[in-house]
């Protein structure tokens, strides 16, 4: 398999994601800051749990990088790459919201603790990450590690399927963001 196209995919992907969240950081504060009648977070509040949650995946993201470059020297990156699936489907129900139920551990937990301008620059960072491990990977060596995702009973998945699970995540609250911004208009 040619894992190129998979990997401009993916940052594409990535660059479109950030790119959209980012627009949210410059809508009329009344609207960022409007408590939904239901109960649910608030604008700010997602954006920071957006945050949040990136740099917990990062950590596993990062850590994944590097183990699957070591993994680089003793396993067969080609034999690999022959036998190698990519698990789009599955990964793509991670970006529609309210699609099954997600139990968010309370350390990822918006807190306002963080500034809205100090939660854009992290998502920026952030951003400058998940390209830097694509880089880091580009022969196809994310497919050489995986660690289990307990989220929807995802598995064992590999680097590039962690990169695009944050990408996901990103989208699933896009639509929440979207959904409070209808319901501030009504």
């Amino acid at each position: 398999m040619d894992i190129a196209p998979l990997i401009q995919e993916i940052r594409a992907f990535l660059h479109t994601t950030f790119a959209e969240i980012d627009l949210w950081f410059d809508k009329d504060p009344d609207l960022r800051n409007d408590q939904p009648q239901n109960g649910g977070w608030t604008i700010n509040q997602i954006l920071e749990h957006i945050g949040l949650t990136n740099h917990f995946l990062l950590i596993l993201i990062e850590k994944g990088t590097q183990k699957a470059l070591n993994n680089a020297n003793d396993l067969d990156l080609k034999t690999a790459l022959e036998n190698y699936h990519f698990h789009k489907d599955q990964l793509t129900e991670i970006g529609l919201h309210k699609s099954f139920d997600w139990i968010r551990p309370e350390h990822m937990e918006p807190t306002g603790e963080k500034t809205l301008p100090e939660v854009r620059n992290q998502l920026k960072d952030q951003l400058a990450q998940c390209l830097n491990c694509l880089d880091l990977l580009k022969n196809g060596e994310g497919a050489l590690y995986k660690t289990t995702m307990t989220v929807n009973n995802l598995g064992k998945i590999d680097v590039y399927e962690y990169l695009y699970f944050l990408g996901q995540h990103g989208q699933r609250h896009l639509t929440q963001m979207r959904r409070n911004a209808e319901a501030y208009n009504l």
